[in-house]
């Protein structure tokens, strides 16, 4: 059986450590960092298979663009929203036993490469906004500054968007806002 490289993202030490013990076993724990920061700066030096990060970092690895199609396991160890528990490859909790978490694992790395991110193909209510904006020729800083979020934010909504709709360039997300009756082509 192939081992795996694995990334830990967790910014409780002894957590941290508990899930390299787990893994360790049957995968080989390639970095254990504490921030998305962290884990971008490691994915820029280093082959991962699979991500295991704190589900309480949801919104920090939406933005983290090295992500890629690598898939991120959420482990809960404080409340979040299901929304954001949808957008993980798979989910475990503290009371996941070690051998289900490393199923969970061995399932996300042998699972086809898709992102974590693009589950639902259905555009949210806020992509669908700064798709609009993209439309009409806004930049991410203008776009920030309409809808009152940071530029980081609206970098991660336009990623989900291109995952989404796979569709990269202005003016084919612009053809595709027009065809959705996103936006009125006079508007344009």
């Amino acid at each position: 059986m192939k081992r795996y490289r694995v990334a830990i993202v967790e910014p409780a030490a002894v957590v941290a450590e508990g899930i390299a013990a787990i893994v360790g076993g049957e995968g080989d724990v390639v970095g254990t960092v504490s921030t998305t920061a962290e884990l971008e700066s490691l994915l820029r030096s280093t082959e991962v298979d699979v991500i295991i990060a704190s589900a309480s970092l949801h919104r920090d690895l939406e933005a983290c663009v090295a992500i890629d199609d690598i898939p991120v396991i959420g482990i809960l160890t404080s409340l979040v929203e299901d929304d954001a528990l949808r957008k993980f490859a798979a989910t475990a909790t503290m009371y996941t036993s070690a051998e289900e978490l490393q199923r969970l694992v061995r399932r996300a790395v042998d699972a086809p490469a898709e992102h974590n991110y693009a589950e639902s193909h259905e555009l949210s209510e806020r992509e669908r906004d700064v798709l609009i904006l993209v439309a009409k020729g806004f930049t991410n800083k203008e776009i920030a500054s309409e809808l009152n979020i940071s530029p980081h934010t609206v970098i991660s909504h336009r990623k989900n968007i291109v995952h989404k709709t796979g569709i990269r360039s202005v003016a084919g997300l612009t053809v595709y806002a027009v065809l959705n009756n996103l936006i009125d082509s006079e508007q344009i």
